[in-house]
């Protein structure tokens, strides 16, 4: 299996378990990255950055390699999507990657294709679009009289068309609309939160989830009990939400207390993944067979909840 260094601190958290994914993918099929750049129109420094968490790879790479190594491409494209999001609202001014077709050359000038691209030649700018000429005001002998004791009306000056206006706007809503709830229902189903914190129980008798907080020394209670076939401690019922260094809220909480019913110690259950809390998830992960990268992920989750 490839030695990988460790991927940047900075990592949010939902681009770092994508690219854990992807290397998996990349040591299980024992290809090495000439052999990907060789069977995919990416380069072999390109994927170098791709799997070491430097660049997001696009998203037909991802599909290539889930094509490749036989993986559920479905499930690689939605980690894709939600990692795209978080990297994105990272950087919100980085331009799309230039990545699409073939790779041919040195590494040098496809940088400069993509500056190229970037600053946009002057013969590529857009033409203005030539001013629509004015509408001919209606002669004078053509207005109707005015009526003895009624005003005339005052000539009509230049107005702007609504219509246009307000169909636009109505679309841009509905297209945002949309989106919010194909994100919402994707988050219901797959469980991956921005915070990584979901499913918090509400509050008996008043229907509000209450705001994870923690004072410094404060340890929450763990009553882990078994509803309908599996263990929980009553902090959260997730059993996607993605779990790494550093993650805070009920979630966490919830594994802490499950990572106590299971026989390893996680520390003070604090709501806080630490080291020590890292170290008993790998403990878990080895016993049950799973890749010990102490991430808890929905793998992690089937085994705590059991």
């Amino acid at each position: 299996m490839s030695r990988w260094k460790g991927l940047p601190e900075s990592l949010d958290h939902r681009v770092r378990y994508l690219v854990v994914q992807l290397r998996r993918l990349k040591d299980h099929s024992g290809l090495s990255l000439a052999a990907l750049a060789a069977r995919t129109s990416y380069s072999k420094s390109s994927w170098e950055r791709y799997l070491n968490g430097k660049k997001l790879p696009p998203r037909e790479a991802v599909e290539a390699l889930a094509r490749i190594c036989a993986a559920d491409t479905t499930r690689l494209l939605a980690l894709h999507e939600v990692a795209a999001q978080a990297w994105h609202a990272e950087r919100p001014q980085a331009g799309a990657e230039p990545e699409a077709g073939a790779e041919a050359g040195a590494e040098a000038g496809a940088e400069r294709d993509e500056a190229a691209v970037s600053a946009g030649p002057a013969a590529t700018a857009v033409p203005a679009v030539p001013a629509v000429p004015a509408a001919p005001a209606a002669p004078a002998a053509s207005a109707a009289p005015a009526v003895r004791g009624v005003p005339a009306a005052a000539p009509a000056g230049r107005q702007v068309p609504l219509r246009p206006l307000v169909l636009g706007a109505l679309a841009v809503l509905v297209m945002a609309g949309a989106a919010l709830l194909v994100a919402r229902l994707w988050e219901d189903a797959s469980g991956i939160g921005s915070s990584g914190v979901d499913a918090v129980p509400a509050v008996s008798g008043t229907g509000a989830a209450p705001a994870f907080t923690r004072r410094p020394g404060e340890a929450f209670p763990c009553s882990v009990q078994r509803r309908a076939g599996a263990l929980y401690a009553g902090h959260s019922r997730t059993g996607t939400a993605i779990l790494d260094r550093g993650a805070t809220g009920w979630d966490v909480v919830e594994a802490q207390c499950l990572l106590h019913r299971q026989g390893y110690d996680p520390g003070v259950v604090d709501g806080i993944v630490g080291g020590k809390t890292l170290r008993a998830v790998k403990r878990l992960q080895a016993r049950a067979g799973l890749p010990t990268d102490g991430i808890v992920g929905p793998d992690t989750w089937k085994v705590l909840r059991r």
